[in-house]
């Protein structure tokens, strides 16, 4: 028992001293993640400022620009983009409005969410935001629908008095994605994702060279267009289960075998 105190005691104490020294070895919250964020806004499709999902950009401009942006979206997910537009002190009635492309830059509607928006005589800001439909694997040529590469957002005003044009004006816009899965999977994949220079790059590589994407983001892990889906597992488990229950059944069924050749005692 005095050994066992001893013990207890020497293990107490050591966990009372290296306490302090573990909570002063953790990591602070770093304030430097959003130091990279960019601080500015393209002015065309071609000059559009690349930012990642997650990453709140901000940008000046003035009444009247047309501020853009490009962000990378991948098979399966549900890209949604909001914007905050802060408005100078003194303004008259003023309609801003949110826009997505996507790679071949074809205007790509909104699930929910206000997409354009009424900012009232003197309003502070004006807050804009669009959900885009689940971006799919594969899609024939004449449709519409949201394939893996590169989005863009442009921002700018519909509507506005002609003496507010040109006063200045300060835009927030971040992107945030919702990983839909095997819900809305499509058996097919892209040949190449809608990435700006990927077919430049495929023409440098066929010739034996080396070439650089002009875009200079995109997944990390690859773009993950395939033939893969968690619905691959939810059908395994739907053909066990299946299995199971048939076999079940017959448990249930086949009753106690065949009757016996024995003739009843009279």
């Amino acid at each position: 028992m005095r050994i066992t105190r001893v013990l207890g005691a020497a293990l107490l104490a050591l966990g009372l001293a290296a306490g302090p020294a573990a909570a002063g070895s953790s990591p602070s919250p770093s304030a430097s993640a959003d130091g990279d964020a960019p601080t500015r806004a393209g002015t065309s499709f071609r000059t559009a400022t690349e930012i990642d999902q997650g990453q709140q950009a901000t940008a000046s401009g003035s009444t009247g620009d047309y501020l853009y942006w490009s962000f990378p979206a991948d098979t399966g997910q549900r890209p949604t983009v909001r914007a905050t537009v802060k408005l100078p002190g003194a303004h008259g009635s003023e309609t801003w409005q949110l826009d997505v492309y996507d790679g071949l830059r074809r205007r790509q509607s909104c699930q929910y969410g206000a997409q354009s928006r009424t900012a009232a005589q003197g309003a502070g800001s004006v807050e804009l935001a669009c959900v885009l439909r689940t971006v799919r694997g594969w899609a024939e040529p004449w449709a519409n629908d949201p394939l893996p590469g590169t989005y863009y957002v442009r921002l700018t005003v519909v509507d506005l008095a002609a003496a507010d044009l040109g006063k200045p004006v300060g835009a927030e816009v971040r992107v945030d994605s919702k990983d839909i899965g095997g819900a809305a999977a499509v058996d097919g994949s892209l040949g190449k994702p809608l990435v700006p220079g990927i077919a430049v790059t495929s023409r440098k590589d066929a010739a034996g060279a080396k070439g650089a994407v002009l875009s200079s983001f995109g997944s990390d892990d690859g773009w993950s267009s395939g033939w893969w889906s968690d619905r691959w597992v939810w059908t395994g488990i739907g053909a066990v289960l299946a299995a199971l229950a048939g076999i079940g059944g017959y448990v249930l069924t086949r009753g106690s075998g065949r009757p016996s050749r024995v003739p009843p005692n009279v």
